[in-house]
């Protein structure tokens, strides 16, 4: 199956856009709540996500998010 190149760039601003609200969700839950409980850091990342329209995170990316942030937010890529 071949994917069509132009269909590869109408999507690709799509996807920029959404991981631009993913990636700000994490870097302003990383700097509010880095070293936190973990439960604390999902809940405010997952309403982070929310107030970004980015709730459509899959929880395991949510998930390791919220791990990286409690346990070692300096690593963060952002």
């Amino acid at each position: 199956m071949t994917t069509d190149p132009s269909e590869y760039d109408k999507a690709m601003p799509i996807v920029r856009a959404h991981l631009a609200k993913v990636e700000r969700a994490v870097s302003r839950t990383g700097i509010s709540h880095g070293w936190q409980l973990y439960a604390t850091v999902r809940q405010a990342l997952v309403e982070a996500l929310r107030d970004e329209d980015a709730q459509d995170v899959p929880p395991q990316v949510v998930d390791e998010f919220a791990r990286r942030i409690s346990e070692e937010p300096d690593m963060l890529p952002f």
